[in-house]
């Protein structure tokens, strides 16, 4: 059961890190991006740079929110 614990505290500490909030906003990206895609509106590729633009916006709101407290 302490491995599992263990691995469990790794992939925590891993993908949430300090801040949860930069860990939010790639999942919403993310799936913004798959909507997009999966929905078809956009080409594959418009959708990829969208969704690397709103990951980038994503951060920097999470940057200025924590800069800003």
């Amino acid at each position: 059961m302490g491995l599992i614990k263990g691995f469990g505290k790794f992939w925590y500490d891993f993908v949430i890190g300090d801040d949860w909030k930069i860990a939010v906003a790639v999942v919403l990206a993310l799936a913004v991006t798959l909507g997009v895609v999966m929905s078809g509106v956009l080409p594959t590729a418009t959708a990829a740079a969208v969704g690397g633009l709103l990951l980038v916006g994503f951060f920097v709101v999470s940057l200025v929110v924590d800069v800003r407290g």
